[in-house]
């Protein structure tokens, strides 16, 4: 025998809802069976992946239209300079980035770092077309670009060819941004003032020497590694 919850009255067997106010009837083993019921989905979706070369055909699609389309209205138009020319640059710089990690991986990464080098100095090429003149991109543009790759190519070049590790590469990685950060200012004051004065790039450097004799002991010495293993957790 069983009762409305709402008002009281003895409900029959079959009944959906009282007759008398019309309140809906429930059975206390359904609210059983629906807690015990998942609050979510147990079965797991998937959404398919991107591919890389769908992802590369994007990015080559949006760079070709956003270089064609500031080339037609720099040229019919905003024809005052050729501002289309930086715009064309920097899509192209970044497809050459984007081309080894999502369309063809196959070249040693030596090549692709000597591409970028070459793509951002094609790059400040072009923006001699919209700046005065092209000193600038000759005597220091293009100098800083050679220097940059070099390092990089180096750096590149110790990762694969001498040791791997935390420290070893934090050893490279400092290496490189001293030698960097030194002819990088070397660069500008030849340029600038035609005289050599180093003044942020010795603080680098010196701080980049300190670094690296520190990890040069750390790595000459097993107990020193193995301590800092056990400290850094790696």
């Amino acid at each position: 025998m069983s009762y409305c919850v709402n008002c009281g009255v003895e409900l029959g067997g079959g009944l959906k809802e009282c007759p008398l106010c019309n309140t809906p009837v429930i059975n206390p083993k359904e609210l059983e069976e629906k807690a015990k019921m998942p609050a979510f989905p147990t079965e797991k979706g998937q959404v398919e992946t991107v591919k890389r070369h769908d992802m590369g055909l994007l990015i080559t699609i949006v760079a070709v239209a956003a270089s064609v389309t500031c080339l037609v209205l720099n040229l019919l138009v905003y024809d005052s300079s050729l501002w289309s020319l930086a715009v064309i640059g920097a899509c192209a710089m970044l497809w050459v980035m984007v081309f080894p990690v999502l369309i063809y991986r196959r070249f040693p990464v030596y090549v692709y770092l000597l591409f970028d080098g070459l793509m951002l100095a094609v790059y400040l090429y072009m923006i001699t077309y919209v700046t005065a003149g092209s000193n600038w991109f000759w005597q220091l543009g293009l100098p800083m670009i050679v220097l940059l790759t070099v390092v990089v190519e180096l750096f590149a070049l110790c990762e694969q060819c001498l040791p791997k590790g935390f420290l070893p590469t934090a050893l490279y990685l400092f290496t490189a941004i001293g030698v960097l950060c030194c002819g990088l200012e070397v660069l500008i004051d030849l340029y600038a003032a035609g005289k050599v004065v180093l003044r942020w790039s010795a603080v680098v450097v010196t701080v980049c020497v300190i670094i690296d004799a520190a990890i040069i002991t750390v790595l000459s010495k097993k107990r020193f590694r193995n301590a800092l293993r056990r400290r850094l957790h790696f």
